[in-house]
């Protein structure tokens, strides 16, 4: 059995870690009159500090909910919005979209982001059960979405008034929304997946869950309104030395492109015109049948160029181009 004195010992040293139950003592033993001094509670703040610089730890803040202003200052007289949708698959022509998030906020020409101006979200019932791989990433159910549709009056009036469709990846996303109303049609649109460069900005990925985690941020996933507040957030504030990302989303989307199409190419040079970025195209949605390629104008003439060298090997060759800007970019 330890001694009186160890036991003395072991419990003051056991103080530093919290509250010990008190010991029994021998008869006639005085209690000690010293008292414990109670650390203070640390703040969230200085808990997450201490944390980070210790160097191994990195801490994730949830984003911040902005307020919506609908009062729009004179020196952000434009309006984008950001677009997400849910959908129960990948075809525009047969899938269906059961949610749609969007927020409005105002800009000014330099690519500086004013105020919140307005959120819908809204689910619709589709026309079938939801496959369960979509429930599973999404989390929207078929009891979730039964008896509900998408308010279409209220989503006209935030979309008929902006300036800049924004969308996660808007080859997908303007092809179920343009099927879904015509609100969305002949409209600006831009991909702030394609038309930023996130590597260049330290950034290992283009999801969206990468970008919101790598920014030291995290956010509730997969639901539309979500994902366009987390959207906004990294647009805004990822910046540094590049600037910030809606500055290079904006310049980017008023530069006009162009796809080339490798019309009869020789077959045994697919494999060529797949290595440079080339992507085959069946003729079903209006597109010649051939290989395809989109570049920034800039570089049409040296596009053309190795067309001319590589793959046709014939200096008069001529194949068709078709000029794109954000009016018709990632349209089916």
């Amino acid at each position: 059995m330890a001694s009186n004195f160890e036991a003395q010992r072991m419990i003051s040293q056991l103080d530093m870690f919290g509250e010990v139950a008190p010991t029994s003592r021998e008869p006639g033993e005085v209690k000690s009159s010293r008292t414990r001094t109670v650390a203070p509670t640390a703040s969230p703040e200085d808990m997450v500090r201490t944390l980070e610089e210790s160097g191994n730890y990195r801490i994730l803040r949830k984003l911040p909910a902005r307020k919506i202003i609908p009062c729009r200052r004179p020196e952000f007289p434009l309006v984008g919005v950001i677009v997400d949708t849910e959908t129960t698959g990948l075809n525009h022509k047969t899938d269906e979209i059961i949610e749609i998030g969007a927020i409005a906020f105002s800009f000014d020409d330099r690519g500086n982001i004013g105020e919140l101006l307005g959120v819908y979200g809204g689910l619709q019932q589709p026309g079938g059960p939801i496959p369960a791989e979509v429930t599973r990433i999404t989390g929207i159910t078929d009891g979730m979405v039964e008896g509900q549709a998408i308010d279409l009056a209220a989503l006209r009036s935030l979309i008929e008034p902006v300036d800049l469709i924004i969308a996660h990846n808007a080859g997908f996303d303007r092809p179920f929304c343009e099927r879904f109303s015509n609100v969305f049609a002949n409209k600006a649109w831009a991909c702030s997946v394609r038309e930023i460069d996130w590597s260049a900005r330290g950034f290992e990925g283009t999801k969206l869950g990468y970008l919101v985690g790598q920014a030291g941020f995290f956010h509730e996933g997969h639901r539309a309104v979500d994902d366009c507040f987390a959207l906004l957030e990294i647009l805004e504030r990822s910046g540094g030395q590049e600037g910030r990302p809606f500055a290079e989303l904006l310049r980017t989307s008023r530069q006009s492109r162009v796809r080339i199409f490798a019309e009869h190419s020789p077959f045994d040079m697919k494999e060529h015109l797949k290595a440079r970025g080339y992507r085959w195209s069946d003729g079903s949605d209006g597109r010649p049948k051939s290989w395809w390629i989109e570049v920034d104008e800039d570089a049409l003439a040296d596009e053309l160029a190795y067309l001319r060298a590589e793959i046709y090997r014939w200096d008069d060759a001529d194949p068709p181009t078709q000029y794109l800007t954000a009016l018709d970019r990632y349209r089916a």
